[in-house]
């Protein structure tokens, strides 16, 4: 027959679908109707050898069993029976068991060298008869024991109401996203940064020279974020002073006079909090201050907070690991610097606008318990988790 391109690429397809002794045989009965065993090798690439081979099963009909297990190099543990026995003699007074209990890994202090040390030492092994020490590190992840870094957090905490937050927090998150007069930020406050030749136990590719001793700071600096999740616009506020309730708000009404022009159809702002001191829905200057950026704005002002001890889900977190990253390989040494740094940083692929506020704040401002009352007389709150979720409708109260 004549090998056409379609007859070609219809063979060639044929044969990948199949495996084993069906492959040869079918490949044997396209030699015989393209002519010869020759010709079906030159034409459609294959092997005369495996040709050959499924011409004799045909002849026999007797299949060859095709020992693909016996071929290859065995298994360390299969070379050495007792490897892993052996191995989990060494290491199981030496693991500790995942500190936040969501899985059965088991987690070795050793590393893979030792182990393969303390097998010839303790187990009788010959250098020449284990494995390598790659090897015994892939065979200590496949058995269960996995190194994993120090961790400093404490077991994660519960309350009575997060489950009932988080799944709350999931429908106003849903509802938001689907309402386009609704838009939803997430704010918090990282770290303050100290100010001087200050190693920050970063890397990088050019000599960085920081002081022997942490000397006292120069000055201080506070970054505040603002995330847009939908969006993933980030804005920053460097901070000079105490980050407080009116510090908060000051930049949140910032933020606004900025982005109002972009989102005409906004009426609703949802915000993710977490429950700081300074921004906590019973800190009553925060409160007050929240409540004259409504009546000011004509906004209406969600605010959604993360469950205690569970603040590290507010969005806005991710960025500053991803800030602390960008800028601890070098000295923030001035705010100018601190500044650069927070403007060449990128979230999703985009830079953030970065903002200085030098304004002083005062700490301990509070009202009075009368003039709280009546603040709480502005807000609707969600029942059965008043503290987490609550409403200001500038539309449905006369201000105080």
């Amino acid at each position: 027959m004549e090998l056409t391109e379609e007859w070609k690429e219809h063979f060639i397809g044929t044969a990948q679908k199949l495996k084993g002794s069906n492959r040869r045989k079918y490949m044997a009965e396209v030699a015989q109707k393209v002519g010869s065993e020759r010709k079906a090798a030159r034409e459609l690439g294959w092997v005369r050898g495996t040709i050959r081979k499924g011409q004799q099963e045909l002849k026999s009909g007797i299949d060859s069993i095709d020992a693909f297990h016996k071929r290859g190099r065995k298994r360390s543990e299969e070379q050495l029976p007792n490897l892993r026995v052996d191995v989990q003699a060494i290491v199981e007074g030496e693991t500790q068991t995942d500190p936040s209990f969501k899985s059965s890994r088991l987690y070795t202090r050793l590393s893979a060298n030792e182990v393969r040390q303390q097998l010839i030492k303790k187990k009788g092994y010959t250098d020449e008869q284990l494995p390598s020490v790659r090897t015994i590190s892939n065979r200590l992840n496949a058995w269960g024991y996995h190194l994993k870094r120090v961790s400093k957090s404490k077991p994660k905490k519960k309350i009575a109401e997060t489950d009932a937050i988080f799944e709350q927090l999931k429908q106003v998150h849903e509802a938001s996203a689907q309402d386009p007069t609704t838009l939803r930020l997430s704010m918090d406050a990282k770290a303050t940064v100290k100010i001087g030749d200050f190693s920050r136990n970063g890397q990088n590719r050019v000599v960085v020279k920081a002081a022997d001793h942490d000397f006292r700071a120069e000055a201080t600096v506070t970054p505040v974020g603002i995330l847009l999740p939908e969006l993933d616009d980030l804005f920053l506020y460097q901070v000079t002073s105490k980050v407080t309730s009116d510090c908060l708000v000051d930049i949140l009404e910032i933020w606004w006079a900025t982005v109002q022009t972009r989102f005409p159809e906004v009426k609703t702002l949802l915000i993710n909090l977490d429950n700081g001191p300074e921004s906590h829905s019973r800190r009553t200057q925060f409160l007050k201050r929240i409540i004259d950026f409504a009546f000011a704005t004509g906004l209406t002002i969600q605010l959604a907070y993360y469950p205690p001890y569970h603040s590290k889900y507010n969005p806005i977190e991710r960025c500053w690991a991803i800030l602390e990253q960008h800028w601890n390989g070098d000295l923030l040494d001035s705010l100018d610097t601190v500044v650069a740094f927070s403007k060449t940083m990128t979230w999703q692929g985009k830079h953030p606008l970065v903002t200085v506020l030098t304004k002083a704040y005062s700490t301990g401002v509070k009202l009075t318990k009368k003039a709280m009352e009546l603040l709480e007389s502005q807000v609707s709150r969600l029942d059965g988790l008043k503290p987490w979720f609550l409403q200001i409708c500038p539309t449905s109260f006369a201000p105080v």
